[in-house]
Parts: structure tokens; C-alpha cells; sequence
């Protein structure tokens, strides 16, 4: 495809709302917060908001400035820019490296979405009602050792995501996250207005907005930094695909912030939805990756209206694993569109074929494959470590270091409407604060 028929996202707010579909995601409804529960409520939120600020916001302005002067997939857009600018080539490892992220983490998250899909029948269903926390566990264990009905849930989620895709930016990409992203927020604003009433609402907004301070350690502070850093969607390829769609008329800073405002709002959101059920149930909020599907199914499931609650939640929890998934496999797509004469449609079945059968191998590792061990990991495990902990953040460093340091200082100063105050400001931050915030979390990640 040559540039002059790269595709263009119809309007701004379209773009608003894919790339802030491509944020929301797991790691708002289900990460985000168990972590608030794991690191002390407030102080994790308000240190999470700074990292938010100084380091998520920088890095997702430079993916965006490099997907759009370049205006292909990530892989040319870095080998192309490095080229005119005169840097050196290997700065193409960049691009690599986020559209490999994204293939990466599409296969085993899809493996999650199915896990999702199959929580939502099962609550219409009644599997959940009256039982004790022992049944519940043996439901997601007995899910999990399943490999045959791991496969149905993955190949269900992958031909949702594939669907959407092929048909394009416009008519796939916008039009799914035009319907589900208001949906999800709707679902959202049902749970927290059932929150209201459960007379837990007040505990849920002191554990998240009443700052205990001597919960504040080093570990918290970069537990926030990389959650900061996972919840936009950074280092995946992701957002410099969606900004080589965008036109210069859309002014990046602006756009950030409003994406970034719209992500956290609906993380917080999330928890003002969950945490109530969960004090109303006499639970604990630091259950860890088992709080969305163990604890909550448990509390579901002995409440009124439970049913109803239940199916609210994992269609909230299905849509924005949907929203993600979308944007997980859009760079690799773009790139197998642009890099060979496959068609649009062609080349979405191609990679998400080749998504699809890594994923099997993902969700045999909870079962068959349990005891095939790769430095020590399974086949999922394996797949997150080494996304979460290295190609995350190398690719999110190499973003943000090369459009500080090798873009023209002026030129990024015009595009991103920067004058005297404001772009020093920038030039701090971008070379100095975000890059050195990025370290932190591949530092701590590695040690972890």
C-alpha cells in the first residue's frame, strides 16, 4: 500500500475513542485494580497519577509523532525516519520490537478474553449461584485444566477480533470501538450506582482516595510507574500504528491528555465498581489476579440480582479485552498489509491464523503442557515475562529517546505547538524525566 492510500481515521474523535479503547483494557478492569488492592489504596492512585503525567504521557506523544511523520507501520516508520534524519538503522529495531510485542501479547490475552467469554455465559447460566469460595476456585481450575474448552473460548475471542479488523479502519476499527467503548461505559456506570447501594460505597472511596502514606514504599512507587506505563498501551506498536492514521490537523498533547484523562477515569471507575462488592461481601481487595475470577463470580453469585450484576461485569470485561485485542493486532496487520501484496482482509486472517496457534500453545500450558518449562516458565507465562519485563520497555525507551533526541527540536517544538516555557519544559521531560522513568520499570521488572 503506498502512502498516498494510507487510511486516515475519520475524524478526531474517532481516534480519541480508539486510542482510549486501546488503553482501557484488562489492566484497568482486572490490573489496575488488584494492584490498588495489593499497594495501599490512595497513596498507590495519587503516586500512579504523577507516573502517569511524567512518563505515560511523553512516551505515548513520541509513538504518536513517529506513527504520524511517518505514516506507515511501525517497522517503516522508524527504518524511514531514521533514514532522512540520518541516524543510525538499526533504530528500526524499535518498530521490530513493538510490532513483535504486540503479536506476542495478542496470543496469550486472547487466551484471557476467552476466559471472559466463557464467565459470561457461565454466570447467565447460574454456575456461580450459591456457591462457596472452594467451588468457585475448582470452576476456574477445572476451566483452566481444560484444554478443549480453553480452545472453543481463545478461537471465540479471535474470530470476534479478527472480524473487526478486516474490515478496515474506518468501518472494523471505529466502528467497534464507536459501539462498545459506550457501552462500556454505561456497564461501568451500572456497577458503580449498584455500589451506592451497598452501603460499602464510603470504605471504597476512603481505600482508594484517603492516602495512607506508610503504605508508600519504593516498591509501590514503581508498581505505579509500570502501571503508568502498561495502561496506555506503550511499547506494543500500538500507538504508532493508530498515529500513522493521523493528520496533522490533530494536536498530539491535547489528544494525549484527553486519552489519558479518559483511561483513568474509567480505571477508577472500575474500582469504585468492584471494591464495594467486595467490602459489601466481607472479601479482601488484595486478592491479586484472582479478584475477577474467583472472588468476584463468589460474590456474584450469593448476592440479589447477582445474576444480572455478574453479566454486567464480564461483558464489561469481554468489551474493553475486545477494544485491546483490536488494537493489539492492528500493527501487525499494517505491516503485513503494507510489506506484502496480501490484501486487507487476507492479511488480517494471515496474522491472526499465526495469533490463533501461539495461543494454543499458550493455553496448553495450563494443562498438557504444564510441565514443558522454558527457563523455568510455561508457554503463558514465558510470553507475558517477556513482553511485560523487556520488549515493553526497551520499545517505550527507544520511542521516546529517539523523538526527543533525534527528531528536530524544532520541528516537534511546531508540531506539538510548543513555544519558550512549555517546549523546555517538554525537552526536560521527554530526554531527561520519561527515559529515565522507563528504565525504573525495565529495571525493576527484570528484578521483580
Amino acid at each position: 500500500m503506498s502512502k498516498l492510500a494510507h487510511a486516515q481515521w475519520s475524524s478526531k474523535m474517532a481516534f480519541i475513542l480508539a486510542a482510549t479503547g486501546s488503553a482501557v483494557g484488562l489492566g484497568n478492569i482486572w490490573r489496575f485494580s488488584y494492584m490498588v488492592g495489593d499497594s495501599g489504596g490512595a497513596a498507590f492512585v495519587l503516586v500512579y497519577l504523577a507516573c502517569v503525567a511524567l512518563v505515560g504521557l511523553p512516551v505515548l506523544v513520541a509513538e504518536w509523532l513517529i506513527g504520524r511523520r511517518g505514516q506507515e507501520n511501525p517497522i517503516n516508520a522508524m527504518a524511514d525516519l531514521a533514514k532522512r534524519g540520518g541516524h543510525f538503522p538499526a533504530w528500526v529495531l524499535v518498530g521490530i520490537s513493538g510490532v513483535l510485542a504486540a503479536f506476542l501479547i495478542l496470543s496469550f490475552y486472547s487466551v484471557i478474553g476467552g476466559w471472559s467469554l466463557s464467565y459470561t455465559l457461565n454466570t447467565v447460566l447460574g454456575t456461580f449461584d450459591g456457591q462457596d469460595a472452594d467451588s468457585v476456585g475448582e470452576y476456574f481450575g477445572a476451566l483452566l485444566g481444560n484444554p478443549g474448552i480453553l480452545l472453543m473460548w481463545h478461537s471465540a475471542f479471535m474470530v470476534l477480533v479478527i472480524g473487526i479488523v478486516a474490515r478496515g479502519v474506518t468501518k472494523g476499527l471505529e466502528g467497534a470501538v464507536r459501539t462498545l467503548m459506550p457501552a462500556l461505559v454505561v456497564l461501568l456506570l451500572i456497577l458503580v450506582g449498584y455500589g451506592i447501594t451497598t452501603g460499602h460505597f464510603g470504605e471504597a472511596m476512603a481505600f482508594m482516595f484517603q492516602p495512607d502514606w506508610s503504605a508508600l514504599s519504593g516498591d509501590v512507587v514503581l508498581a505505579a510507574m509500570g502501571q503508568a506505563f502498561f495502561t496506555l498501551s506503550l511499547g506494543m506498536g500500538i500507538m504508532m500504528a493508530y498515529g500513522s492514521y493521523l493528520g496533522e490537523e490533530v494536536n498530539l498533547l491535547g489528544t494525549a491528555r484527553t486519552v489519558i484523562i479518559l483511561d483513568t477515569v474509567i480505571a477508577l471507575l472500575a474500582g469504585l465498581a468492584i471494591f464495594p462488592i467486595v467490602f459489601a461481601n466481607g472479601l479482601s481487595p488484595g486478592e491479586g489476579p484472582g479478584l475477577i475470577f474467583v472472588t468476584l463470580p463468589l460474590a456474584f453469585g450469593s448476592m440479589t440480582g447477582g445474576t444480572i450484576l455478574g453479566l454486567m461485569f464480564f461483558l464489561l470485561l469481554t468489551f474493553a479485552a475486545l477494544t485491546s485485542a483490536i488494537s493489539l493486532l492492528e500493527p501487525v496487520v499494517e505491516f503485513v498489509e503494507e510489506r506484502t501484496p496480501l490484501s486487507r482482509l487476507t492479511a488480517t486472517l494471515a496474522s491472526g491464523v499465526a495469533v490463533w496457534v501461539l495461543g494454543i500453545a499458550a493455553l496448553m500450558s495450563f494443562n498438557v503442557w504444564d510441565d514443558f518449562l522454558i527457563l523455568g516458565l510455561n508457554v503463558f507465562d514465558l510470553l507475558d515475562t517477556f513482553t511485560s519485563k523487556i520488549l515493553l520497555p526497551l520499545t517505550g525507551l527507544g520511542a521516546i529517546v529517539f523523538a526527543a533526541w533525534c527528531l528536530d527540536r524544532q520541528g516537534v517544538a511546531q508540531e506539538l505547538e510548543l513555544s519558550g516555557g512549555t517546549e523546555s519544559l517538554w525537552v526536560v521531560v521527554a530526554r531527561y524525566v520519561a527515559p529515565l522513568g522507563v528504565i525504573a520499570v525495565f529495571v525493576n521488572s527484570l528484578l521483580g
